[in-house]
């Protein structure tokens, strides 16, 4: 059993982290094994939408401490250039929406990838921990771009320094999740969630998801201009022509994400 279990399943590839005994905490192999599912969600035109998960009791617990302390193990800066950096550029720029589902604790760079999935569900067991001030470290794979835009500057920034874990109800109120379900609700309001997505034009989801990447470092006046361009090449798609059909002749659409 690797690190990661993987399936497709009408349209959904369903990633589960697997590290359980250690709270599903990141090593290398992990971070390159989730790379690679990234890159087949990316590359195969028969997924439609991703899930992203954690065996047992943890989403992740972040980096595994005791990689660090190997004195054979990566550097600390390629743990970042090439595990988790490359890991939230493909989460954001992936064609695909993506859907965090968190079981159970979050915590440093687990919380991060959770939060720059495209929609965060969680449990209410759940709880969301930025603590990397408690060793002495800077929060990372994107936590200090994400959080504040997630839940504005004040907040973001007594979570990173005094790091204080927050519950899953608490983050819903924030605005840093977007629902929380009760712990044996979880799994099914995924599954639904994921195929609702796996079912919309998800050609347009796709360019949501570039349009509000954009937004983060354009001006109002710029972020007209994108939206002008996408929208022109989102009306010459078969979904868009197929929804309004669909929405003329009164019944529900079959959208094939082209």
């Amino acid at each position: 059993m690797g690190n990661i279990n993987s399936k497709i399943v009408d349209g959904i590839l369903r990633i589960s982290l697997n590290r359980p005994r250690v709270f599903n905490s990141f090593n290398t192999a992990l971070a390159k094994e989730l790379q690679g599912e990234l890159d087949r969600a990316e590359n195969d035109e028969l997924i439609r939408a991703v899930l992203l998960t954690g065996e047992g009791d943890a989403f992740s617990a972040g980096q595994d401490i005791s990689e660090l302390l190997d004195p054979n193990g990566p550097e600390f800066s390629s743990i970042l250039s090439d595990n988790y950096n490359p890991i939230v550029r493909k989460i954001r720029n992936l064609n695909k929406p993506i859907v965090a589902v968190v079981n159970g604790v979050a915590a440093g760079a687990g919380a991060n990838i959770a939060l720059a999935c495209d929609i965060v569900i969680a449990s209410k067991s759940a709880k969301f921990i930025q603590i990397f001030s408690k060793i002495g470290l800077i929060p990372d794979a994107g936590g200090t771009y994400m959080l504040p835009r997630l839940i504005g500057w004040q907040k973001a920034s007594a979570l990173m320094m005094l790091a204080d874990p927050i519950s899953a109800i608490e983050a819903e109120r924030l605005g840093m999740i977007y629902k929380v379900y009760n712990d044996d609700e979880l799994e099914n309001e995924a599954e639904k969630l994921v195929a609702k997505l796996s079912m919309m034009p998800t050609l347009a989801l796709s360019r949501i998801k570039e349009a509000l990447n954009k937004s983060f470092t354009n001006d109002f006046e710029q972020q007209l201009l994108v939206e002008e361009d996408l929208q022109v090449a989102s009306s010459k798609t078969i979904d868009f022509k197929e929804g309004i059909s669909a929405f003329v002749e009164k019944r529900k659409a079959s959208f094939v994400g082209k």
